[in-house]
């Protein structure tokens, strides 16, 4: 149902235009009545067009009892209709619990918290009131004024002296107590002077003995670290010596042994035969090779050029003669015709012996 007030509007009550001021004690005598509207049922709070059920008044109208019955009638029907629509879901097995999950497309944040919005509104402020003037009343009646004879009321000696009695004693008393506390204080105060002079006394003792106590016990723990450094020495010592001891008789025989085997193994060596074993014969042999390399080279040279001239006198005695001479008769060669070619043929045989006589030569000099 769509809510509507529960009370009758009406209109409102004439406001006076100033604020009325009085005084305090005027304030404080009249009561002054607050309302809490959190409690007010009439405050409608949290969203408003949810169905909100009016207050039962004590004597309920039949149109209300109507519409009540009507609205419970429509929501059971309608809670009926959606129990039949929506499809049954077998029970859990024991121990489980169904959990009602969103299937949807797009997931919808579940709260139980009601949208609220806060209104304000600002009523028009009160004006100030111009003060009231003070009100003083006219003047009425007569003056009337009363007559007291000397005596008549109180006599001044008879009351006053036992009142100024106790005042005195309560003095002097307060004023004893206050001399008995102080010479009690003053004697506390002696006590406890003593009492510290003794205790004072007492701890500078107990501090000499303890520092007495701990000179002894240091000096004892100085001895007995001494004591213990002198046996230390004292075993070090005979260690060392009977080290000693070892060391000589055993490095008796060891000495000459390690010489002499360091002697063969040629650790100790004469300089001028390690010089002519590690500089002279190493430089000779180089020297020796390279003058047989060059005697090698000579001799390969001396085949080549034999080599050579034996082909060339291949070549020209494999060619056939020319045809003069073949067509001239064979005549029997001269000697003076053989001669220079004998002669040519021993020039060139011995042309390489000269030049290998030539290339021999530098190596001789060598």
């Amino acid at each position: 149902l769509p809510y509507s007030f529960y009370s009758q509007p009406r209109s409102l009550g004439s406001r006076p235009k100033y604020r009325e001021q009085s005084n305090a004690a005027e304030k404080e005598k009249v009561p002054v009545h607050y309302c809490n509207i959190m409690i007010d049922p009439r405050v409608v709070r949290g969203n408003v067009l949810s169905v909100r059920h009016p207050p039962q008044s004590t004597e309920p109208s039949t149109l209300e009892v109507k519409r009540q019955r009507r609205a419970q009638k429509q929501g059971l029907a309608r809670r009926l209709t959606q129990e039949q629509i929506r499809t049954g879901t077998p029970e859990p097995v024991e121990g489980r619990e169904h959990v009602y999950v969103q299937t949807e497309l797009y997931l919808e944040e579940i709260s139980d918290h009601i949208i609220e919005v806060d209104e304000e509104c600002q009523t028009d402020e009160f004006l100030d009131r111009p003060p009231t003037p003070l009100f003083i009343p006219a003047k009425t009646g007569k003056d009337v004024a009363t007559q007291i004879e000397e005596g008549e009321l109180f006599d001044f000696d008879i009351e006053v002296k036992p009142i100024l009695e106790v005042l005195v004693g309560k003095t002097v008393e307060q004023a004893l107590l206050e001399v008995m506390e102080e010479e009690e204080l003053a004697q506390l105060w002696s006590h406890q002077r003593a009492f510290a002079e003794l205790r004072n006394a007492e701890f500078a003792e107990l501090q000499r003995l303890e520092e007495q106590d701990r000179r002894i016990r240091e000096e004892k723990e100085r001895r007995r670290l001494e004591h213990l450094e002198k046996l230390r020495k004292q075993k070090e010592t005979a260690e060392k010596i009977a080290a000693r001891a070892f060391a000589q008789r055993y490095l008796a025989d060891l000495i000459p042994s390690v010489f002499n085997n360091l002697h063969e193994s040629g650790f100790f060596y004469d300089p001028i035969e390690r010089n002519i074993e590690t500089e002279f014969l190493p430089w000779l042999m180089s020297e020796v090779e390279k003058t047989l390399q060059k005697k090698v080279l000579g001799r390969m040279m001396l085949d080549s050029l034999i080599r050579m001239v034996v082909e060339k006198r291949l070549d020209e005695f494999s060619r056939p003669p020319p045809s003069d001479q073949t067509e001239a008769p064979a005549e029997e060669p001269r000697e003076t015709d053989a001669a220079p070619q004998v002669s040519g043929e021993a020039d060139a045989a011995d042309q390489p012996v000269e030049e290998k006589e030539e290339t021999d030569q530098p190596v001789d000099e060598e």
